[in-house]
């Protein structure tokens, strides 16, 4: 006697539009998925490579300087960028790359110093030379650097030097320090703000909504520049550096949280009539618990989103005001400061390695880019390629 069996369906085979790779991502979860489709992304890989070579340039930043950044050399006031060189003028080659040593005469016109290669003195560039004692990271001192050179009466110059004879690129190194981090505080503080006006926004909705809104665009419609020359000219001439540092990232996330409220705000009026979150305000859970353990967790890629492309406003933002002068000031070292002495045309025209900072600030806002960019890709792993 026959019977009707049902036999199981067949596994899914990979078609022209799929493949067994694909297939076998949908037993995966949520965070692996985002974490294949970010590796895809090579320019986000690469950017993430550049990011960890920069911070970790920040926190051994005295390790990878070749001199102290507040060092100043009068012999040697705008000289130009000393070039590693594996073959001498006469044609021959050296395994062991060199810089010829500088020698200055005074232009009878213009009374400018210039600098030119003294061929017959050659220093060859050494790792791990030994210099003066400097602190490396906290409590810890060295008296070792990666690289320069063994000579007494001659620095070594990799980016030329300023108008006190400080080597620019020890300070770009130590600039980075400051400029890095000041994105990093303050996108936090930034984050802070927007999930939790931003969460309350979303969740009360009615009159705290239409308040927060208004507050929002209020904040937005204000020029960016203005405001902070604003704010940055009200901080107290006396203020330690630390101070003015901590000050000026505050002011870079007043404006900075508003992005992040509005993301906020659009994914909880999405979320909050899913059945989990109105079974738990239904049990008699406050607004606090469903904010943090159900609905954040469930956008949280977006925000990480958000965080990759505000960091780079919080870059520029400091950069622009202490390149105007009203932000950072001496003797603390960011990019942005470093710029400074590169406001005069003239000096730009006569002196273009003052604007080496500037490429550092390029590279560093790119790469966040770049990762933005993956992530946002990563946040959706079933969209198309």
């Amino acid at each position: 006697m026959l019977t009707n069996t049902t036999l199981p369906p067949e596994p899914e085979s990979p078609t022209a539009e799929t493949s067994w790779e694909d297939v076998g991502a949908k037993s995966l979860s949520q965070g692996q998925l985002m974490i294949r489709r970010f590796r895809r992304h090579k320019l986000a890989m690469g950017a993430i490579v550049v990011l960890l070579i920069f911070y970790t340039v920040a926190l051994f930043a005295g390790f990878f300087a070749t001199a102290n950044p507040v060092q100043r050399n009068s012999a040697y006031i705008y000289a130009p960028p000393m070039i590693p060189r594996f073959i001498d003028s006469e044609g021959n080659f050296h395994l062991r790359p060199f810089v010829y040593g500088l020698e200055s005469t005074v232009d009878p016109d213009t009374w400018d110093r210039i600098y030119k290669p003294d061929h017959d003195e050659i220093y060859p560039i050494r790792f791990f030379v030994e210099t003066d004692e400097y602190n490396l990271l906290g409590p810890i001192n060295a008296s070792r650097r990666l690289v320069g050179i063994e000579s007494e009466n001659q620095p070594l110059f990799l980016f030329g030097t300023d108008s006190l004879g400080r080597d620019v690129f020890s300070r770009v190194i130590h600039g980075t320090r400051i400029s890095l981090s000041i994105g990093l505080v303050g996108v936090f503080l930034s984050l802070v703000l927007g999930l939790l006006i931003g969460g309350v926004s979303g969740l009360l909705s009615g009159g705290v909504d239409l308040v927060i809104q208004r507050i929002i665009e209020i904040l937005i419609s204000i020029p960016q520049i203005p405001f902070w020359m604003a704010l940055s000219a009200s901080l107290p001439a006396h203020w330690s550096p630390i101070q003015t540092y901590f000050a000026i990232t505050v002011l870079l996330s007043l404006l900075g949280w508003t992005q992040v409220a509005r993301v906020v705000r659009g994914k909880f009026l999405s979320l909050r009539e899913i059945d989990f979150v109105s079974a738990s305000i239904a049990m008699g859970a406050n607004d606090f618990w469903v904010i943090v353990k159900h609905l954040i967790p469930n956008f949280f890629s977006y925000v990480l989103v958000t965080i990759t492309l505000t960091i780079p406003a919080m870059i520029l933002g400091e950069t622009a005001l202490s390149f105007l002068g009203i932000g950072l000031r001496p003797p603390v070292v960011s990019w942005g400061v470093l710029l400074q002495q590169a406001q005069n045309m003239r000096t730009v025209a006569m002196r273009p390695w003052l604007l080496v900072p500037g490429i550092f600030v390029i590279i560093a806002v790119m790469a966040f880019n770049f990762v933005g960019d993956g992530l946002r890709d990563a946040a959706d792993p079933y969209s198309s390629k």
